[in-house]
C-alpha cells in the first residue's frame, strides 16, 4: 500500500504522547517520599502544632515558586533534558555538562538505590525472611525492565503505580479525618521557648528538610519532548502536582498533630532499625497495631512508586546528552517513540552499583547539595533569559518567583557549608573534574559533528 506516493511500511508510527494527567502524576510520585511521614516527628521536638504547619505552608510557597520559574523556562526551552538541557542553552554548555552529570550521579541513580533499599526494608516487615538488599535490587531489576521494554510499558507501569499510590494515600487521609481527632490540639514541645514565643530558629532549620520533602516538583522537564505541547502541558504539570502535593501535605501533617504527641513521634528515631514512620504510629492509634503493621506494605508501594518515575525520567537525560554528543550515541533514544534502552540499562546498572556498595553511597549522599546549586542556576537562568530579551518574554512573576527560589537555594547551601565544611571542598572538586570532562567531551563531539 500506498499513501501519497509513500510505500505505507516505511511511515513510522507517531511516537505516543504523555498527557497533562501523566505530566502531574510523575511530579506527584517524584515529590511523595518517605519524608512527609518522618519530618513532623523531628519537628514535634522543638516546634508546637502551628509552627509545624506553618513550616509546611512555607515550603509549599518555595516549591511552588521553583515550579513558576521552572514552567518559564519551559516555555523557553520545550525540550527534553532537564537542568542540562536548560542551563546549557541559557548560561553556558558547561554548565549543562556538570548538570547531566549529577543527573546520573546523584539526582536519579543514588536516590533510586535509596529508596530500593528502603523498600527492601520495609518489605522484610512484611516477610520477614527477605534479604533487604537483595530484595530492593530486585524492584531495581523489575521495574528497570519494565521501562525498558516499550513506552506504553513503560506508561502503563507508571500510572499503575501512581494510581495505586494515590488510593492509598487517599485511604490513610480519610481514616485520619474521619476516625482521628478534630480539636486543635493542646501539647507543647518538649524544647519550646518556656515564654511561648515563636521557634524562629527551629522553623529556619525545619525548611531545609522541608524543601527536600518537596522536591520533584521539576520532574515533568526531564521528559517534555514526549509531552503533547511541552510548552504548555510541563508548566501546567509542575504546578498543577506542586499544589496538590502541597495540599496533601498540609492534610496528612494536620493528621500528625492532632493525633500523636511529641511522645508518640519520637517513633521516627527508629525508623531506619525498626522501618516505623508516623503512617504507622496513626494507624495503629485510630484503628490498631494490625493496621500499623499493614501500612508497611503501603510504604513499599510509596517507595516503589518514587522508583518507577525516577527510572523512567532520569534516561531521558542522558539520551538528550547522547544525543548532542557528550555520551556515547547507544545512549539516545530510540526510533518510533522507543525509550532510550541503553540509557535505562545504565542507569539500573549504576543504582546496583550502589546498593551493593555502602562506600559509594555514602560519598554520593555528600554531594547532594550539587543538586541544589543547578536548580537555583536554572531559576537564575531565568533571569538572565529576561535580562537578555529571549522570547517568549518570562513574565515579571515567573521571574520573581525564580529570585525567590535562588534567595532560599543559597540560604540551604549556607546552611550546608556551614553544618559539613567538606562539602564545600567535595563540590569544588567534582565542579573541577567535570569541567575538564566536559572540555574532552565538547572536543569529541565537535569532532564528530
Amino acid at each position: 500500500m500506498y499513501h501519497a506516493g509513500v510505500p505505507t511500511a516505511s511511515i513510522a508510527p507517531a511516537a505516543p504522547k504523555l498527557a497533562l494527567a501523566s505530566g502531574v502524576g510523575l511530579v506527584a510520585a517524584n515529590m511523595i517520599g518517605a519524608g512527609v511521614f518522618l519530618s513532623a516527628g523531628f519537628m514535634a521536638q522543638d516546634m508546637g502544632p502551628g509552627p509545624i504547619l506553618w513550616a509546611w505552608l512555607a515550603g509549599a510557597g518555595l516549591a511552588l515558586c521553583g515550579a513558576v520559574a521552572y514552567g518559564a523556562v519551559a516555555r523557553l526551552v520545550p525540550r527534553s533534558g532537564g537542568e542540562y538541557r536548560y542551563l546549557s542553552e541559557l548560561l553556558h554548555p558547561a554548565a549543562g555538562y556538570l548538570a547531566g552529570w549529577a543527573s546520573l550521579l546523584v539526582g536519579f541513580s543514588a536516590p533510586i538505590a535509596l529508596d530500593a533499599l528502603a523498600a527492601g526494608a520495609f518489605a522484610r516487615t512484611v516477610l520477614p525472611g527477605l534479604d533487604a538488599t537483595w530484595t530492593g535490587a530486585a524492584f531495581v531489576v523489575a521495574l528497570t525492565a519494565f521501562h525498558a521494554f516499550g513506552f506504553r510499558t513503560s506508561t502503563r507501569t507508571q500510572n499503575a503505580l501512581i494510581l495505586v499510590k494515590a488510593l492509598l494515600l487517599a485511604g490513610f487521609v480519610g481514616v485520619g479525618l474521619f476516625l482521628g481527632a478534630r480539636a486543635w490540639p493542646t501539647w507543647q514541645a518538649p524544647g519550646a521557648d518556656a515564654s511561648g514565643a515563636f521557634p524562629l530558629g527551629a522553623f529556619a532549620g525545619s525548611l531545609f528538610f522541608i524543601a527536600f520533602a518537596y522536591s520533584g516538583w521539576n520532574a515533568a522537564i526531564y521528559a517534555a519532548d514526549e509531552f503533547e505541547a511541552p510548552e504548555r502541558t510541563v508548566p501546567r504539570s509542575m504546578v498543577i502536582g506542586t499544589v496538590l502535593v502541597a495540599g496533601l501535605y498540609l492534610v496528612v501533617n494536620w493528621i500528625f498533630v492532632a493525633n500523636l504527641t511529641p511522645q508518640d513521634a519520637t517513633v521516627v528515631f527508629r525508623y531506619e532499625s525498626d522501618q516505623v514512620t508516623l503512617g504507622h504510629a496513626v494507624m495503629a492509634r485510630l484503628i490498631g497495631p494490625a493496621a500499623g503493621g499493614a501500612w508497611s506494605a503501603v510504604t513499599v508501594l510509596v517507595f516503589l512508586s518514587a522508583m518507577s518515575a525516577m527510572i523512567f525520567l532520569g534516561p531521558r537525560v542522558y539520551a538528550a546528552m547522547a544525543a548532542d554528543g557528550f555520551l556515547p550515541r547507544a545512549l539516545a533514544a530510540g526510533p518510533g517513540g522507543h525509550p532510550p534502552r541503553a540509557a535505562i540499562v545504565l542507569q539500573g546498572a549504576m543504582a546496583l552499583l550502589i546498593v551493593f556498595t555502602q562506600g559509594l553511597r555514602n560519598a554520593l549522599g555528600q554531594v547532594g547539595a550539587i543538586l541544589v546549586l543547578f536548580a537555583a542556576l536554572t531559576a537564575l537562568g531565568l533571569v538572565v533569559a529576561r535580562l537578555r530579551g529571549r522570547t517568549p518574554a518570562p513574565s515579571a512573576l515567573a521571574v520573581a518567583a525564580g529570585l525567590v527560589y535562588v534567595a532560599s537555594s543559597a540560604w540551604m547551601f549556607w546552611k550546608a557549608f556551614g553544618s559539613q565544611p567538606g562539602t564545600l571542598l567535595w563540590t569544588a572538586g567534582v565542579a573541577v573534574i567535570g569541567l575538564g570532562a566536559w572540555a574532552v567531551s565538547r572536543g569529541r563531539a565537535a569532532a564528530g559533528a
